[in-house]
């Protein structure tokens, strides 16, 4: 668990039991066209990658860390529950992100968002086009996560991200 100094929330590592309402909480952000909707199972199958903030024992915000090579991670299905906004419940899990990506190693996050302000306020910068080498793209563009799909920029995920901004931070 990762106290958060003075905060009446706590962050944690996600539990399977969470994703039944983190899958709950996500819905109100799908039905916006915000965020792109998860199957349960997609979820259950990504548990180990989120982390929560609770408040006597109610899940009130997520977010998950995907590895995507070997120096690079991204933050994904950052969410808050909308009575919890500007209580610093985003920033306290992008930060226990953050601790559990250097943990790994990793150097860069990336992130795919509408929160521009939100995570240039943690860091991160609008990325372009080109940000790995060659070969590591080679490599990458046989995933068939839509979310490496996403950093890479590739056309056929364009009509799902439309107006969403490629992010990223040195760690």
């Amino acid at each position: 668990m990762t106290e958060t100094t003075g905060a009446p929330f706590l962050v944690r590592p996600a539990r399977a039991a969470d994703m039944v309402h983190i899958h709950r909480m996500l819905e109100p952000y799908v039905q916006e066209r915000i965020l792109l909707g998860k199957d349960l199972v997609v979820l259950y199958e990504a548990t180990q990658e989120f982390l929560v903030a609770e408040v006597d024992g109610t899940v009130i915000g997520c977010g998950a860390l995907h590895v995507m090579w070997e120096d690079l991670g991204e933050v994904r299905t950052l969410l808050v529950d909308r009575a919890w906004l500007h209580h610093g419940v985003g920033r306290a899990i992008v930060e226990g992100l953050e601790h559990k990506a250097r943990e790994l190693g990793l150097k860069r996050l990336f992130c795919l968002t509408f929160e521009v302000e939100f995570f240039l306020r943690r860091g991160f910068a609008p990325i372009g086009e080109q940000i790995v080498d060659p070969d590591v793209y080679s490599q990458l563009v046989r995933s068939r996560d839509e979310g490496i799909a996403e950093f890479l920029d590739l056309a056929h995920v364009k009509p799902n991200t439309l107006g969403n901004t490629r992010m990223l931070k040195l760690l």
